[in-house]
This record gives structure tokens, C-alpha cells and sequence, in this order.
């Protein structure tokens, strides 16, 4: 989990378990101390439904991240792998996207990362990945699913995500989840 004091106000949790893949988000949108919005989508499915991405930090540089990424998706016939490392190697050096303030979880059927704009792309060792003002509830959280229950991924995400809901103040309990 990597957690900048600029990116807050979500929780994105990925959990890959049993050959199934999980990613959810919350619905909340904060401006400074205020909710504006309580059923924002921030996971996308793309490049063919074939991969999943979700984002925390500020939406209009999230926005602007996903459009790269998709671009670099297609450029890389859906490369995952090849298409994060392209994305973080832009972000670090390009004058206008080095000042984007974001983060992405993103994955296919076999690969999950976690791209920043240090140019970091990190693949989580246990398959579990969350990243928001949340992120760090959701994670402990998933792990603990993970190693004392029988749930499946998008279970352990569910159930994380409404946890995280309950401590962070910038998380709420309108989940999207998707599956691959």
C-alpha cells in the first residue's frame, strides 16, 4: 500500500483468490471536508473487459491516467504488463503528467499492480492490493479474510470495503465490485 498525504478520499481493495480476481471501490466523493457525491464509479473495465482499474486521488487526474492507460493498453494489443511500465515511465517524466496526483490498481486475469506516479509499479505478493485514505483498513482487513475464511474474492473485497467504510470518513458504503 502506498499512501501519499495528497491522495485520500477512497478505497480501491483488489483481491486475486482461487483463480478469481475482485476489485471494488466506494462511491464517495470529498471537496476538503465536504461528501459531493455518494455513487461515484471508480472501477472500469477495459480494453475489451478483459482488465480491471480503479483509481484514488483526484478524479480529473485519475481521468486523465485512464485515457493514457487505455491508450498504452491498445498500443500494447492489451498488454498488461508491458502497458503499466510504459504508463509509470511516462507519468515519472512527462512534464504534464508528473503533476498528477492519483493512484491505480489495475489487473487482468494473471497480473495485478500498483502504478504511481514515482513510477512505481509494484505487483502485490499475495494477490491483495488497496490503495486510497482507506487502503490501509481494507488491506488489514482482506488479509485477515484471506488467511482465517473459505470466502471467495469478491466476498473478502465486500466485506473489507464495508469495514473500511466504517472507519474511514472518506469511504462509504456504496460498493461497485467487479470480477474477472
Amino acid at each position: 500500500m502506498i499512501r501519499g498525504d495528497s491522495v485520500r478520499s477512497t478505497t480501491i481493495l483488489s483481491v486475486r483468490r482461487d483463480g478469481r480476481l475482485a476489485m471494488g471501490g466506494d462511491g464517495q466523493v470529498t471537496m476538503g471536508e465536504s461528501i459531493v457525491k455518494q455513487n461515484a464509479r471508480k472501477i472500469r473495465r477495459l480494453y475489451n473487459d478483459k482488465i480491471l482499474a480503479g483509481f484514488a486521488g483526484s478524479t480529473a487526474d485519475a481521468l486523465s491516467l485512464f485515457s493514457r492507460f487505455e491508450q498504452k493498453l491498445e498500443e500494447y494489443h492489451g498488454n498488461l504488463s508491458r502497458a503499466v511500465v510504459e504508463l509509470a515511465k511516462d507519468w515519472r517524466t512527462d512534464r504534464a503528467l508528473r503533476h498528477l496526483e492519483a493512484l491505480l490498481l489495475v489487473a487482468d486475469e494473471k497480473n495485478t499492480y500498483l502504478v504511481s506516479g514515482n513510477g512505481d509499479v509494484i505487483e502485490p505478493d499475495d494477490g491483495i492490493v488497496a490503495i486510497g485514505s482507506g487502503g490501509p483498513y481494507a488491506l488489514a482487513a482482506a488479509r485477515a479474510l484471506a488467511k482465517h475464511t473459505s470466502l471467495g474474492s469478491k466476498a473478502i473485497v465486500e466485506e473489507a470495503l464495508s469495514l473500511s467504510a466504517q472507519i474511514c470518513i472518506y469511504t462509504n458504503e456504496h460498493l461497485v465490485i467487479e470480477e474477472l
